[in-house]
């Protein structure tokens, strides 16, 4: 059978679920640990800054193999390589569960990072070439469930983990789900005659760039705010590297007649143009789904289960939506004016989001949640299914590695900068505000009065009382300065949403539904 003509052997939609499965273990490990950092610290006797390189060690490793995954697929054969990542990342999960000191974590973390990066970009090219280009739309719907539902289930199920047994077990839950998809990658999985074609001789200049540029970057995303950003004279190191390595990688990869990454794939207007959009997105996903519970935590005294229920129903919301969008909008309507309402819903979200007050509710806080991922659900298929519509079948392998590239370090990019915005505003906004508390302001002055009086009341002398009201308008003060400073934070989300809508308009107008290449 010629490769023009090759169809897999089994059913396509049990390939689908097949390989989605162990993306979908992979994606949830990435957030499910955040919870589960301060029993980390505690049974090692560790401090929490300490625990936090069990996180920043899995994303460095995971960086730098997502752009070379491609490479790596040609040099092992993408089934066999897939197989190695989903039987090392299964052990390795074992072995983090089992580690005894906190570097023996650190190792099995960056061990598991290392083979994880291997599992997303091959679960999409498999994909790609799976799927003919007309059903691409309904088999990213599937992709999509893992991409935008399991970030936002790993806090909710890390916190019921290690709230009712023991973080190690947030390890272990990898270890049957791993054994089932690979005796399924086994059984159904099969490579096309071109997956494995291209070079695989090895580009060491363009790995070692990519390796210090990529681990340098998500080292000071990682470790930027608790060490002052470039405050820090190991950030400013660490952000030079970044730079020397992006900007070194990106000009050998273009020299190079031989690279381990083809960027030219990024000359296809729809590609490139997906993988601005994909960022975008992955940057207010992740962003958004880390503001949320951290206000519902640090403002509303949340515990971490409860704040993950806030994030669920828009979980169930974008599992629902997700399908519909892909079966009835998807086959009607062009793809790009989907992207532009979907970027619109959400900045429309976002907008309504920054709305916080210090007395908003539960049902309203998981409102606001469902709202911004109803926006969502009209943007991850769309976008990937005209993102490779257009690409030779021989460059999706490099294609998909780029395309998870950066989709998750913008997910990086965003959770770093949402959660330095949050300290910078609060700042900002406790200056503001603070700048009221005089004995020369009416409105304090009263305020202080006013509870100093309730707790005279209440059997308290007057300078012990006078004292106390200070304190309480002092914090209820911080505590609106953090709401504002959450607030704001939803109102740049809205922002880059806003601004990215009209980037949708730049595909080229053809519908999902229809074949590659259409124009």
């Amino acid at each position: 059978m010629s490769g023009h003509d090759w169809q897999p052997r089994h059913n396509k939609w049990a390939v689908a679920l097949s390989v989605t499965l162990v993306a979908f273990m992979e994606i949830l490990d990435t957030t499910i640990v955040n919870v589960a950092l301060p029993h980390i610290a505690g049974s090692m006797s560790v401090s929490n800054d300490e625990a936090t390189w069990t996180l920043t060690s899995y994303l460095v490793a995971n960086g730098i193999v997502l752009p070379i995954s491609g490479w790596l697929s040609r040099v092992f054969g993408r089934k066999r390589y897939f197989l190695i990542c989903i039987a090392s990342f299964s052990a390795c999960s074992f072995l983090c569960g089992i580690a005894d000191s906190l570097w023996q974590l650190i190792l099995a973390r960056m061990l598991q990072g290392f083979f994880g990066g291997g599992l997303q970009p091959n679960q999409q090219s498999i994909i790609l070439d799976t799927f003919p280009p007309a059903e691409r739309s309904r088999a990213f719907a599937i992709t999509a469930m893992a991409t935008i539902v399991a970030p936002v289930l790993g806090p909710t199920l890390g916190g019921l983990i290690t709230d009712n047994a023991s973080w190690r077990w947030i390890f272990f839950i990898n270890l049957p789900v791993g054994l089932l998809t690979f005796f399924l990658v086994v059984a159904l999985v099969e490579d096309p005659p071109w997956a494995n074609e291209g070079e695989t001789r090895i580009d060491a200049i363009g790995v070692g760039l990519i390796a210090l540029g990529l681990g340098c970057l998500q080292i000071t995303l990682d470790r930027g705010e608790d060490e002052d950003w470039l405050g820090s004279p190991f950030i400013r190191v660490s952000a030079l590297l970044t730079v020397i390595g992006l900007v070194g990688a990106v000009a050998w990869l273009l020299w190079t007649r031989r690279p381990v990454v083809d960027l030219r794939v990024l000359k296809d207007r729809n590609f490139a143009v997906g993988s601005a959009l994909i960022s975008a997105m992955a940057m207010l996903l992740y962003s958004s789904g880390v503001v949320i519970p951290q206000f519902a935590q640090t403002v509303l005294g949340y515990t971490a289960t409860l704040a993950g229920y806030v994030l669920s129903p828009g979980a169930i919301l974008v599992a629902i939506t997700i399908p519909v969008v892909g079966k009835l909008l998807l086959p009607r309507v062009q793809t790009r004016f989907v992207v532009l309402f979907g970027f619109i819903c959400l900045a429309v979200a976002m907008f309504h989001s920054s709305r916080l007050s210090p007395q908003i509710d539960s049902g309203s806080l998981t409102f606001m949640r469902m709202a911004q991922t109803f926006g969502l659900a009209f943007l991850f298929v769309p976008i990937s299914a005209i993102a490779y519509a257009t690409l030779p079948r021989e460059k999706n392998a490099d294609a998909a590695a780029l395309y998870t590239m950066f989709r998750n370090v913008s997910g990086s990019i965003g959770i770093a900068v949402a959660t330095a915005l949050v300290t910078e505003r609060t700042q900002v906004r406790m200056a503001h505000l603070a700048a009221n508390l005089t004995p020369y302001d009416q409105s304090y002055v009263d305020a202080v009065r006013q509870r100093a009086e309730a707790l005279i009341g209440l059997g308290r002398a007057p300078v012990e009382a006078t004292q106390a009201a200070t304190g309480m308008v002092y914090r209820a003060l911080l505590q609106q300065a953090q709401v504002l400073a959450y607030s704001d934070v939803f109102l740049f989300c809205a922002v880059l949403a806003g601004c990215a809508a009209p980037l949708a308009l730049l595909f080229s107008a053809q519908r999902a539904a229809g074949g590659g290449g259409g124009h």
